[in-house]
């Protein structure tokens, strides 16, 4: 359902400065749009799942474990960042080098259940590449040498997410978007409400993840946990998954000597800092992958909550005067591009929806406006 409306006499406003609510308030600024972005919490450091997540594009890792859709979201992932970025004058953020598995000798059974799993998702051979030790060297020299098996899956990528945040917040900033800063708001069609009272606007887009619960009955949180390290000894050229029967690890590399390091996912809207246990066993998996990391220095323990429905599937709904885009679960970098592109078609009345199947279904148990 097209919104309609006329570039540069309409107001919109979108709740929520995440990943998704920039990107929306951005484009639309950029059609000509007059816009206003809410945000519960603080707009230079936000309290988004966007801003503490390792901002993999990584569609082949991913497909084993989800949806076939969700591979092929990423794929459009993979097109569509790079015009996006090349657009912020900010190509440098995107890093394109592949993903690298590994496994310990014992473990080695786990890589050969992945590509087993891949091949299957995909309906046919993968086309990740078996790697031997001397191939792993050759990609990352730093890594412990124990690795005799690999696999590398090419064109997957990754993102200096929390740069690329700042950066859209300038441009939304520089285009003249009015932003703010620690104010919930309830959504209403053509209707804001915060503690100031209501504010009409042509069009409403909500965005605001877990924050948009009582919109969503049905949207829970799915715990995350993230290590965030420093040090000059080890340089990896991708990310690199360490896989394991009880989780996969996985180690982004970021600017400036930085090391995020992940591989929670817990059902559970706790928010707490991060345990004893769940710090020892990264640490301890970090390790394992090269001792160079030893004196590594923990700059950071990141938790947040991962916006979900019941299919763990993102969705899209339209009705009159108000927009909905939410459930992104764990692949915020990877289904965002697919998300706004369906979005902003809908309120452009062109455009591709190449996932309208998907996304535009109504979340599992939720009832219809």
């Amino acid at each position: 359902m097209a919104a309609n409306l006329t570039p540069t006499t309409d107001h919109i406003a979108v709740a929520g400065a995440g990943l998704l609510g920039r990107l929306v308030a951005w484009q639309l600024l950029a059609d000509g749009h007059a816009v206003t972005l809410y945000d519960a919490g603080d707009l230079d450091t936000p309290p988004a799942a966007a801003w503490t997540a390792a901002g993999m594009v990584a569609p082949l890792c991913e497909t084993a474990i989800s949806e076939r859709c969700v591979h092929d979201m990423g794929r459009f992932a993979l097109a569509q960042w790079p015009t996006w970025l090349e657009a912020l004058d900010a190509p440098s953020l995107w890093q394109q080098h592949g993903s690298l598995m590994v496994a310990h000798p014992q473990d080695l059974g786990e890589l050969t259940q992945f590509r087993r799993d891949l091949d299957h998702a995909l309906g046919g051979g993968s086309p990740c590449r078996a790697l031997d030790a001397s191939e792993i060297h050759r990609l990352e020299p730093d890594l412990a040498p124990g690795f005799r098996q690999g696999l590398y899956l090419p064109d997957e990528a990754h993102l200096d997410n929390r740069t690329l945040l700042t950066r859209l917040l300038d441009e939304i900033r520089a285009l003249g978007g009015e932003c703010h800063a620690h104010c919930p708001v309830e959504t209403f069609p053509g209707e804001v409400v915060t503690a100031n009272g209501r504010r009409r606007f042509d069009l409403v887009v909500d965005c605001r993840g877990t924050g948009a619960r009582q919109r969503h009955p049905s949207l829970r949180g799915v715990r995350g946990e993230t290590l965030h390290v420093q040090t000059a000894e080890i340089r990896l050229s991708r990310p690199v998954r360490l896989m394991h029967p009880r989780y996969q690890l996985y180690v982004v590399p970021k600017p400036g000597d930085r090391f995020v390091i992940g591989a929670t996912q817990i059902e559970s809207e706790d928010r707490s800092p991060m345990s004893l246990q769940s710090s020892l066993e990264l640490g301890s998996a970090l390790y394992t992958l090269s001792p160079a990391f030893a004196e590594a220095r923990i700059l950071e323990q990141g938790v947040n909550l991962r916006p979900a429905f019941l299919d763990n599937l993102p969705h899209v709904t339209h009705q009159e005067g108000l927009i909905t885009a939410n459930g992104l679960f764990r692949h915020g970098y990877l289904l965002a591009p697919a998300v706004v592109c369906h979005l902003l078609a809908g309120i452009r009345g062109h455009g591709d929806r190449p996932f309208a199947d998907t996304l535009a279904a109504h979340p599992p148990q939720e009832a219809t406006a």
